[in-house]
């Protein structure tokens, strides 16, 4: 698809207001069966292509970005980051996960497995704000990637952030009905419809979660600095009642509560924290808002640190108010709060606490809704999905059309589905996108291509595979065995620090951050990287089924169709340079002088 001459922008133009076969699928490849066909022949050369090939920063911040004809709008400061930050993190997590996992898994030590969660979360901020302030566009972990890891990388990983968007804002929708009956004194499942000739997990009809979905798109697709004004005001109410909960909540707390303080163990605490992981997702939403921000360099870290910074300390001051309130094996499971404050005497209370989960799920959506759409809008300008999604509105300055895919799929989702099947599906998938975004922060400081020797290329494959192999045996032991033996871990442990340190002492760095840089490498990203895997360790098996049937789904599209459209894309834009005698759009994308 040319983007140079009138051509070109009359093809954007059409494909914006039309739904043609070119505007989903314009590639040389699918212009007839022929063609097709041939290109499913070459499918091997093709996918060993995109393997080895990495974009560009330049690539990603302009002729990537370009392909959406109209500019997104600068118009975020700081201090709208921070307040997205609080609004897409602080939401259905602490109100909903936090009664179940002090009660049945880790006990009052659930503020413990807040902070294990926020250390790994604040670990995975740093290494996304570098490649936010270096790359500011919309694609946040699909750009970094396709950065330092390559196109099938990039998508692998960008496929799995996409469900996590989708499936977390149907959780968020349904838990919105369920507190707004409690708000009504009503039973949580009051407002559903129940359908008794469908399965149990499905046939609880959730028509509010839709509506609710419906108005949040309805605001994501109208203004970016409009939904932060809505976001900010809903902020700011929701921390208040979140002031509230934690000062009325200390003011009855009883110390003899804290007696058994960790009644299950550290396998308790650390079970919880993978589960709690939920708890913190949202933030990676805050890094696709860079393209919209005016100054990346100053506001990304002070929005996404800062908001970060806030959230844990919230989460770890309310998880203690509610243990110190009631004993733990008396927390509610579905509102945990609600029912501690009925057991203390402040029944009244129970209001401003369903009040305030809706002020901050309503924000989580909205966030997560602004997120998502930008994700996509990123990778269908690489065409590997339609370059229809990647259309920017130029009155609006927002991509409607991803905005409205995306809502659309989370409120099909949200109408049908239960909660807690949507709230196992999520942690799995943020977790591997954070150990992949810190694996590419050390690809990034220590690899260049055509300026790193193969020697140090090497030493740094080698480091990377002991980093990674040595995490994966730790999680591995730990969510295998069910004893207390830690002799596995004198092994794996050493390993990831020597392997650490060899890349520390070892590997020379090819290149340092130009604005703002993650302190501590490689030591930071390493962590960052055994942490998220290690709590992979701690998620049930049957998540782990359900993340692979959704990868082998991916890998499906990406073969009959992602590869070969993204393929002809980067060799047309490759084309175009040739000919106007410019540098190659892509490493690993040779230009011969009799080419020229």
């Amino acid at each position: 698809m040319g983007l140079d001459g009138p051509t070109g922008n009359e093809g954007m133009r059409r494909r914006g207001c039309s739904c043609t076969k070119d505007d989903f699928l314009p590639e040389e490849s699918f212009k007839s069966w022929g063609n097709y066909i041939q290109a499913l022949q070459q499918t091997p050369r093709r996918f060993m292509d995109r393997v080895f090939t990495r974009s560009l920063d330049s690539t990603e911040l302009h002729e990537i970005k370009a392909r959406s004809q109209h500019e997104m709008k600068k118009t975020l400061s700081w201090w709208d980051l921070i307040w997205f930050g609080i609004g897409a993190v602080i939401g259905a997590g602490i109100f909903v996960l936090t009664g179940l996992q002090a009660r049945e898994v880790s006990g009052p030590a659930v503020v413990i497995s807040y902070v294990v969660s926020g250390i790994s979360a604040m670990l995975s901020v740093f290494c996304y704000t570098e490649f936010a302030v270096e790359i500011p566009v919309a694609g946040g972990s699909f750009a970094y990637l396709r950065v330092e890891l390559g196109d099938f990388m990039a998508f692998i990983a960008a496929g799995n952030i996409l469900l996590e968007y989708v499936i977390g804002g149907a959780a968020v929708a349904r838990s919105w009905t369920s507190y707004f009956a409690t708000l009504c004194n009503h039973k949580p499942e009051d407002f559903r419809i129940i359908v008794h000739s469908m399965s149990e997990d499905y046939g609880h009809l959730d028509p509010i979660a839709v509506v609710v979905v419906c108005v949040i798109c309805v605001l994501a697709v109208l203004s970016t600095k409009g939904s932060s004004r809505f976001n900010y005001i809903a902020s700011i109410i929701h921390v208040i009642v979140i002031l509230f909960i934690i000062i009325a909540g200390f003011s009855k707390a009883d110390a003899k509560n804290y007696s058994d303080f960790m009644p299950f163990g550290i396998r308790g605490v650390f079970k919880s924290s993978a589960v709690l992981f939920f708890a913190y997702v949202g933030f990676d939403a805050v890094s696709t808002m860079a393209e919209e921000t005016k100054n990346p360099a100053r506001d990304i870290p002070i929005g996404l640190v800062g908001s970060m910074v806030i959230t844990t300390a919230a989460y770890c001051l309310l998880a203690v108010a509610l243990c110190l309130m009631q004993p733990f094996r008396e927390i509610n499971v579905d509102a945990p709060f609600s029912v501690a404050f009925e057991a203390v005497g402040m029944s009244w209370a129970k209001y401003i606490v369903a009040a305030g989960a809706l002020k901050g799920m309503t924000t989580v959506l909205l966030v997560s809704a602004v997120g998502q759409a930008r994700y996509l809008t990123h990778i269908a300008r690489t065409h590997m999905m339609p370059p229809w999604l990647a259309q920017v509105n130029p009155k609006t300055g927002t991509p409607i059309n991803a905005t409205i895919v995306m809502l659309s799929a989370t409120a099909i989702i949200a109408f049908f589905t239960e909660l807690d099947i949507l709230a196992n599906l999520l942690s799995i998938s943020t977790l591997f996108i954070f150990m992949l975004v810190a694996l590419a922060l050390l690809v990034r400081r220590y690899y260049v291509s055509g300026e790193t020797t193969t020697a140090n290329r090497n030493k740094l494959v080698a480091c990377i595979v002991l980093i990674l192999a040595s995490s994966i045996a730790t999680a591995a032991y730990w969510g295998l065995s069910d004893n207390d033996d830690w002799i596995a871990y004198v092994i794996t442990v050493p390993i990831w620090f020597l392997a650490t340190l060899a890349l520390h002492v070892a590997v020379p760095r090819a290149r340092n951050p130009k604005l703002w840089g993650v302190p501590l490498v490689p030591w930071l990203p390493s962590a960052s990287i055994a942490i998220n895997i290690f709590l992979l360790g701690s998620i049930d098996g049957a998540s782990f089924a359900r993340f692979g049937i959704w990868t082998v789904v991916l890998l499906l599209y990406y073969f009959f169709f992602g590869l070969h459209a993204s393929y002809d894309t980067a060799k047309e834009a490759a084309e175009n340079k040739m000919g106007d005698g410019l540098k190659k759009v892509e490493e690993g994308v040779k230009v011969s002088s009799e080419a020229q």
